[in-house]
């Protein structure tokens, strides 16, 4: 099947809502998901910074990346382009000049269930680039694939058009119809985290239950 439709989910998140998520931590984040969702055995490639951003879901044969070329097309400003690999790490499904030309399209970041090359080059942009591993044999191009389908990356499903969230500690997603009740449940855990944190320095601490 080789679907590239372009394709988002019809419910509207602010820009506030989602610049609000880029400096929320995915763990935070993840404690008020009820510490279910999060994508497993991935981690950033890139120089640091958080990712968030709308996701543009991408299901490919394990090794070939022909589909993500199509999708590269599809890109729209505040993408994540997320893409469903298998897990695979024999070959690598990105590189410097796929990186590049979604962050030159707008893409916010990707991530990868599979493998990345060029990984000297992706750890010195601020890109956010999220894989399982780094090898240097290239993808094939055949195909099969498709775009704009529910995939699962680590062991999280993703839907087209979820809020996706990635910092040094991992990758979360969610769907926009909850993201404003979970920002204030983010919020306010921060604010007690923060608090908490103040104790410890001030001497105050009591060793409360620790979230």
């Amino acid at each position: 099947m080789d679907d590239t439709t372009a394709s988002h989910s019809a419910t509207p998140v602010s820009p506030e809502i989602l610049a609000a998520f880029g400096t929320a931590a995915t763990a935070v984040i993840s404690d008020n998901l009820a510490r279910l969702p999060g994508a497993v055995g991935l981690r950033p490639f890139h120089r640091g910074g958080t990712m968030v951003g709308r996701a543009l879901t991408v299901r490919t044969a394990a090794g070939d990346n022909l589909a993500i070329h199509k999708a590269l097309e599809l890109i729209q400003p505040g993408d994540v382009v997320v893409v469903d690999g298998g897990g695979d790490t024999s070959r690598a499904l990105v590189g410097e000049i796929m990186a590049s030309i979604a962050k030159s399209r707008g893409a916010a970041g990707m991530v990868i269930d599979g493998a990345i090359r060029d990984a000297k080059a992706l750890s010195r942009s601020d890109f956010p680039c999220f894989a399982r591993a780094a090898i240097h044999r290239g993808p094939y191009k055949n195909g099969p694939g498709e775009s704009n389908v529910p995939v699962t990356i680590g062991g999280m499903v993703v839907h087209p058009g979820d809020i996706v969230v990635g910092d040094e500690d991992g990758v979360v997603a969610f769907p926009p119809a909850i993201a404003a009740d979970l920002l204030k449940a983010v919020q306010g855990q921060e604010a007690h985290e923060a608090e908490v944190l103040r104790s410890i320095a001030e001497g105050r601490y009591v060793g409360a239950y620790a979230r």
